[in-house]
């Protein structure tokens, strides 16, 4: 298996729809400080199944979602979406895509009302 994609909405500091990619061989986030580059790495951590708030850096649910700013009011929800490439037996690996499955998507939401 390899990360195809990671698609974040809503999450700390992601106000709109942002899809990141992962393409064969190495990817590198980079960018200045403060843009966002941990809260990338948060996100996929969260949609994996993170429940440590310490680990997510915040205190409470609530402050995964994004909390608005001058140009965006703050959102109702988070959701996260992982992408899952299963690699075949032609490529030397076996598992999933094995089983004839070449994609697997985990998504996770959470609602400020708790949901």
């Amino acid at each position: 298996m390899r990360l195809k994609e990671l698609q974040i909405f809503g999450f700390k500091s992601f106000p709109n729809k942002t899809t990141i990619r992962f393409s064969e061989g190495i990817t590198a986030i980079v960018g200045p400080n403060g843009c966002g580059k941990t809260n990338i790495l948060d996100a996929l951590r969260w949609v994996l199944g993170e429940q440590s708030f310490s680990i997510l850096r915040c205190n409470k649910n609530e402050e995964l979602i994004f909390a608005g700013t001058a140009q965006h009011p703050p959102l109702g929800y988070t959701e996260v979406k992982l992408v899952l490439e299963c690699l075949t037996q032609s490529s030397g690996q076996s598992g999933l895509g094995s089983a004839g499955l070449s994609e697997i998507e985990i998504k996770r939401k959470y609602f400020r009302s708790g949901e």
